[in-house]
């Protein structure tokens, strides 16, 4: 069987659909993944087959505002869906479907007659348990979050209006909304696989049959693989240092936001690592040392705390490693997984990215790092996560799906 998998985005957008497909892969599968060019290396690293996507998610680094990123979302949808007829090819057997190329694949099932499925890495559907992960809004009773959760796919149908009329027409189908589309698949009760745990997102008891929670799927990397020398070198000069980075956030910021790393480093007496990411974070000196990309497997397990934008892998990430985090959330769905962290007691009190200071991030560090509750709580996350197994759930749902 050929499956192809559809993402698109930053690099936790796509890591995840890596570790997914080289799961399926040892299953016996052949797998495609079909993203932008930026990440063909991950996807052959991972032993797949590279598709390209046509859209860069890369300029939208520097994104902060809920408007810019409205109209930055609009412009890459427009400019995925130009292409995205061309990502199928006659030998598709099953297409797995990013939340992002969801609303454009659903046309190619129809098109086609291939069989697809949902892979998520965020909850979408309505809920009373919590209002829409995009919205960064806090919880407003479960009859208003259901009514917000509708509103925002609402919106996000928007954001694809354009891009759907011009694949339908290239498609040669007849004209469809994307409201219709996902009402057709709601009334289908299309399925979806959530990659996330359930020891941040238990599964809504009022999510429809056919949506599943079934744990992270958890980018691909070589058990033998060390660390950079410089890193290594690093990590035995001392105690367990706290890594600081953004991943693809804050773009052009990387300036102000290493000075404030470093000054609330040693406010707190604390050695630290900055992670360059899409901000360009960069320090020097005995107790600071600046790092590529490094895989979070591997770096996490020896840090006594990680700083991040509360990002779904980066979050993912540091409670696997049992490590407790602070978190500086941007835009999007960082600010509902910073604080799913902090009710678990894995994190401090997200920090809102405007509010940031050399003064208030050191304050959150020294708790994280002094009060042993937050390593406790990251810890009993960390052996939730142990029990769960994403990819071989996907596998099983695959095969009821296909009965192969």
């Amino acid at each position: 069987m050929r499956i192809l998998i559809a993402t698109a985005g930053s690099r936790g957008d796509v890591a995840p659909y890596a570790g997914l497909g080289a799961g399926l892969r040892r299953a016996g599968y052949d797998v495609t993944l079909a993203t932008t060019d930026t990440f063909a290396p991950l996807v052959r690293e991972a032993g797949l087959e590279f598709r390209r996507l046509p859209a860069d998610a890369r300029t939208r680094g520097g994104v902060t505002g809920k408007r810019e990123l409205m109209r930055a979302a609009a412009a890459f949808v427009t400019e995925l869906g130009q292409g995205f007829a061309d990502v199928m090819d006659d030998g598709t057997d099953l297409l797995l479907l990013s939340a992002t190329t969801a609303p454009l694949g659903w046309h190619l099932t129809e098109a086609t007659g291939t069989p697809s499925l949902g892979v998520y890495l965020q909850p979408t559907a309505p809920t009373g348990d919590f209002p829409p992960a995009v919205t960064g809004s806090r919880s407003l009773g479960r009859l208003a979050n259901r009514a917000t959760g509708r509103f925002a796919l609402r919106m996000a149908d928007r954001l694809y209006e354009q891009a759907v009329a011009k694949l339908r027409r290239r498609l040669q189908l007849p004209p469809a909304s994307p409201y219709a589309m996902r009402r057709r698949q709601e009334q289908a009760r299309w399925p979806v696989l959530y990659g996330f745990s359930t020891a941040l997102v238990p599964r809504p008891s009022d999510w429809r049959p056919g949506l599943e929670v079934v744990g992270n799927w958890w980018p691909p990397h070589d058990p033998a693989e060390g660390l950079p020398a410089g890193l290594e070198d690093f990590l035995r000069a001392g105690p367990p240092p706290v890594l600081i980075g953004f991943g693809s956030m804050a773009s052009g910021d990387g300036e102000r936001l290493s000075e404030i790393a470093v000054g609330a480093l040693r406010r707190a007496g604390l050695r630290g690592i900055l992670q360059a990411g899409s901000a360009g974070l960069a320090a020097d000196g005995d107790d600071v040392l600046t790092i590529g990309d490094v895989p979070h497997a591997v770096l996490f397990p020896r840090l006594a705390a990680v700083v991040h934008h509360g990002g779904a892998g980066t979050s993912a990430a540091a409670l696997r490693a049992a490590v407790p985090a602070v978190t500086v959330p941007v835009t999007a769905d960082q600010p509902f997984w910073a604080r799913r962290l902090a009710a678990i007691g894995a994190a401090a009190d997200p920090i809102p990215f405007r509010s940031l200071s050399a003064e208030r991030l050191a304050g959150s560090l020294r708790q994280v790092v002094e009060r042993q509750a937050y390593r406790r709580g990251a810890a009993q996350a960390a052996h939730h996560l142990a029990t769960e197994d994403g990819a071989g759930q996907a596998l099983k749902a695959i095969q009821r799906l296909t009965g192969g």
